[in-house]
C-alpha cells in the first residue's frame, strides 16, 4: 500500500461518516462516560425553547451540554481533511514523506478544529431541547432580593432548571414586601411576577 492509498482510505472513510451523519439525517450518539454529558443530538430539526425574559445570575449552572473535542464528528473530520490534503501531496508534489504527513496532519486538525466550533457554537445551545413545563413561574418559590414598595416593583431572585435568576416582581396585594422575604409566585404578566408571602399561603394550606 502506497501512501496515497493510506490517505484516500482516510479521507473515504471520514468523509463518509460526516456525509451520513450531518446530510442524511438527525442522529443521535451516545458517548462513552467523560466525552459527553448525556446525548448529542445532530440533525437539521432542533428544537429551542424560549424563556421568560428573566435574567439568569452570572456564575450559575446552566444546561449546556460539554462536548469532549474528541467526538466521532471532530474525528471524521480530522481523518476527511487528513486525507484529502495528504493524497493530493502526495500525488501532485515532490514532498517528503514527513513533510507531506506533518502538513496533513495540521490539514486535519483545522478540519477537526472547525467542526468542533460549529458543535459547540451553532448545533448546540443552552436552550435546545428544553420544556416549558420546566419554566413555569406560577408556583415558583423565591426570595426578595430587591425590596419590594408598597405599589411598586421589586425584584425576586430563585432557582429554575439548575439556574438562578432574577426577575422583576410585584406584590399580589400591592403592599411591601422586605428584602429576604420567601414568597410564592401567584401570576406572571409581562415579564413580571406578582407573588405573596410564602408563610401566608403555608398557613392558609
Amino acid at each position: 500500500m502506497t501512501w496515497a492509498d493510506f490517505y484516500l482510505i482516510c479521507f473515504a472513510v471520514g468523509f463518509a461518516f460526516s456525509f451520513l451523519t450531518f446530510i442524511l439525517g438527525g442522529v443521535h450518539w451516545h458517548f462513552p462516560h467523560g466525552l459527553l454529558s448525556g446525548h448529542l443530538h445532530v440533525g437539521t430539526n432542533l428544537h429551542v425553547g424560549h424563556g421568560h425574559g428573566c435574567t439568569p445570575v452570572q456564575g450559575a449552572g446552566n444546561r449546556t451540554p460539554h462536548i469532549h473535542v474528541l467526538n466521532p464528528a471532530t474525528i471524521a473530520a480530522f481523518l476527511a481533511w487528513f486525507g484529502g490534503a495528504g493524497f493530493l501531496l502526495s500525488r501532485y508534489s515532490s514532498l517528503r514523506v514527513g513533510i507531506e504527513l506533518g502538513l496533513s496532519t495540521i490539514a486535519g486538525l483545522i478540519g477537526a478544529a472547525v467542526i468542533f466550533f460549529f458543535l459547540t457554537r451553532v448545533l448546540i445551545s443552552e436552550n435546545e431541547n428544553l420544556n416549558p413545563a420546566d419554566f413555569r413561574m406560577v408556583g415558583v418559590l423565591g426570595n426578595i432580593c430587591s425590596q419590594i414598595r408598597e405599589g411598586g416593583t421589586g425584584e425576586i431572585m430563585y432557582s429554575q432548571a439548575g439556574t438562578r435568576r432574577v426577575c422583576g416582581a410585584r406584590s399580589e396585594d400591592s403592599r411591601a414586601i422586605a428584602k429576604g422575604t420567601e414568597v410564592v409566585v401567584t401570576r406572571y404578566e409581562k415579564g413580571i411576577a406578582y407573588v405573596k408571602l410564602w408563610s401566608e399561603l403555608e398557613g392558609e394550606q
